[in-house]
């Protein structure tokens, strides 16, 4: 564990935990900095305006995106001043905050929070998670139910699936980051600027959203939160198994994405192998009895096919990766 200061808990991880209790309001309202909340709203009309009032108290513009609600979200979100933009048919999380991300940007913000227009975050522990930024102790600053001083609330169904998400995300990303899936965060202009390229449309943006933070080499940080999921509404849109499905989706693309030779080439290999043990197994069997299996022959061209296909596919994106990376490279040069 490395310095304590000011009541921060600093890791040499490339995820750091701060645990900090002191809610006093670190905004531009103080002089401090400018603080923006962007929030994604799809049906959310029983709980905008509170979500809303609340997070006005602690930042200097809200920037509400409706995602296609049929209700009055977008109304009341406006009526209460905050900047609304709309989409005309709902099109997932992810859309939601890159729409409001575009809206965010013209504010020229030096803090951009992210929350939920569900309830579910409480706009009241925002400072705790402007802080670290403006103290230049992170560029990633996550909400976290699983830090010390941090909790939640969810069915014990949620809980298990937030297990394996979040287990898959940080093998995935390669982040110490023990919340991987809280929407609740709070970003430096540096990070807000990397974080709105992300490519994700649905609620796998919390996903990508670490990984280019960590390919980036940006600084993250948890600060222990409340999550409420007891007495709202809903707390996905989304039915549980299609919600996982579509984290796991995501998780799955960043993976290969990253090291295509790890995860698509070697399981390639593999299966090539399977296939020439397959082929001599044929040979010999035709030898031995002059039976040619069909069955037999059938698989081994199958497990060679597409296992060939794998490793041209690894070498492919791999190739493309490091283009990618040289391009980038240059560019900041």
């Amino acid at each position: 564990m490395g310095e304590t200061e000011k009541g921060f808990v600093m890791g040499s991880e490339s995820a750091s935990t701060l645990r900090e209790d002191n809610l006093s309001s670190p905004v531009s309202k103080n002089g401090i900095a400018k603080v923006v909340a962007a929030i994604p709203a799809y049906n959310e009309e029983r709980s905008i305006a509170k979500v809303v009032l609340l997070a006005q108290r602690y930042v200097d513009k809200v920037v509400v995106c409706d995602d296609g609600s049929t209700d009055a979200t977008a109304m009341i979100a406006e009526r209460l001043g905050a900047i609304v933009v709309r989409h005309p048919l709902n099109k997932g999380k992810g859309e939601a905050l890159a729409t409001a991300f575009k809206e965010t940007l013209k504010l020229s913000p030096d803090v951009v929070v992210m929350l939920d227009a569900d309830g579910q975050h409480d706009p009241e522990e925002i400072p705790r998670l402007v802080e670290p930024i403006v103290m230049g102790k992170g560029d990633v600053v996550i909400g976290s139910r699983y830090v010390e001083g941090g909790h939640a609330d969810p069915p014990i169904f949620r809980r298990f699936g937030l297990r394996i998400i979040n287990f898959l995300c940080r093998k995935a990303v390669n982040a110490h980051v023990r919340d991987t899936q809280s929407g609740f965060r709070a970003l430096s202009r540096k990070a807000f600027e990397v974080v709105s390229s992300c490519q994700e449309k649905g609620f796998g943006v919390d996903s990508e959203q670490l990984a280019l933070a960590v390919k980036n080499g940006l600084q993250v940080v948890e600060v222990p939160v409340n999550i409420k999921y007891k007495g709202l509404e809903k707390a996905s849109k989304r039915a549980p198994l299609r919600h996982g499905g579509q984290l796991i989706a995501t998780i799955l693309r960043l993976v290969t994405e990253e090291r295509p030779l790890l995860y698509i080439g070697v399981p390639g290999a593999i299966l090539t192998l399977i296939g020439l043990v397959l082929a001599v197994f044929l040979l010999w069997l035709f030898n031995v009895t002059r039976y040619f299996s069909l069955h037999i022959a059938l698989i081994m061209f199958g497990t060679s096919l597409v296992g060939l296909l794998l490793m041209i596919a690894a070498v492919m994106l791999h190739g493309l990766r490091k283009m990618v990376d040289l391009i980038n490279h240059g560019q900041e040069t």
